[in-house]
């Protein structure tokens, strides 16, 4: 494991240090590894079901790392629309000033 403080660390490491152990390791260090899935489809992937579930204070992060994995602004919102339709328009609407910041902060 790293000797820099990670964002899982950085986060909740003091409080649950096993569970910042399992976020590095499992979840970043080998799910999101797996060359099953490309970095930007794996992005595409978590952030509709992060706006479909209401995961608003996962998605911040989670789509500034799509928009870095090469999921364009125009694919994002795509995204969105199509959730509206699937999981409900409430979790699109909710999503949208969200993925507005994003956009503004990432200068996309």
């Amino acid at each position: 494991m790293a000797t820099e403080p990670t964002n899982a660390r950085n986060a909740f490491g003091d409080v649950a240090p096993h569970l910042a152990a399992i976020t590095d390791k499992v979840l970043f260090g080998d799910v999101w590894e797996n060359p099953a899935l490309a970095p930007r489809d794996r992005s595409l992937v978590t952030i509709t079901c992060l706006i479909a579930m209401y995961r608003i204070n996962e998605m911040p992060f989670h789509i500034k790392k799509a928009l870095e994995n090469g999921v364009t602004p125009d694919e994002i919102v795509a995204a969105i629309t199509q959730i509206a339709f699937y999981a409900g328009w409430p979790p699109a609407m909710t999503a949208l000033p969200i993925v507005k910041k994003v956009f503004e902060d990432a200068g996309a």
